[in-house]
């Protein structure tokens, strides 16, 4: 029996630290994407974790770079591994640590966004979960609404 190995992908190990950055208004944050080669998506803060990097220094990093808010974004509270092709074309398999920061109210400005970012996002909107409930193009993660329910009971009150 012979194998054909071409046919395998080959996906890139990725280390990531993702966001939910939740309003007094119980909103979540989240960016519109608009890449040439797939539909419009929305997702939250994050990215890819350094070389040399823990994954809460990524977090810290990432919710500076895209947002502009610069704090500790204290422990994990969920953990994924997927796989995706991103946006610079590369399969991956992603292990995503997410943190949650809850903040009274923050104006979004992208204090360090990469030339990408810069070109891919269109936009940062805050969002209800009604409306997270019910939009009509992508949202990443699909269960975020999920998620944010599941982490309610560790937000300050």
């Amino acid at each position: 029996m012979t194998s054909d190995v071409s046919a395998m992908t080959v996906r890139v190990p990725r280390p990531a630290a993702r966001i939910l950055l939740v309003d007094a208004q119980a909103r979540v944050l989240l960016f519109r994407f608009t890449p040439a080669d797939r539909a419009p998506l929305w997702c939250t803060p994050g990215g890819a974790v350094d070389p040399g990097e823990s994954y809460e220094a990524a977090a810290r990093r990432e919710l500076w770079e895209e947002t502009g808010l610069d704090r500790d974004c204290g422990p994990q509270v969920a953990r994924r591994v997927v796989d995706f092709l991103t946006f610079d074309r590369v399969e991956v398999t992603a292990d995503e640590r997410w943190f949650r920061v809850d903040v009274e109210h923050h104006n979004v400005s992208g204090a360090a966004l990469t030339d990408q970012e810069r070109e891919l996002m269109a936009e940062a909107r805050w969002f209800t979960r009604d409306e997270l409930a019910d939009w009509a193009e992508v949202i990443y993660p699909a269960d975020l609404l999920a998620m944010l329910e599941e982490t309610d009971v560790h937000a300050p009150k």
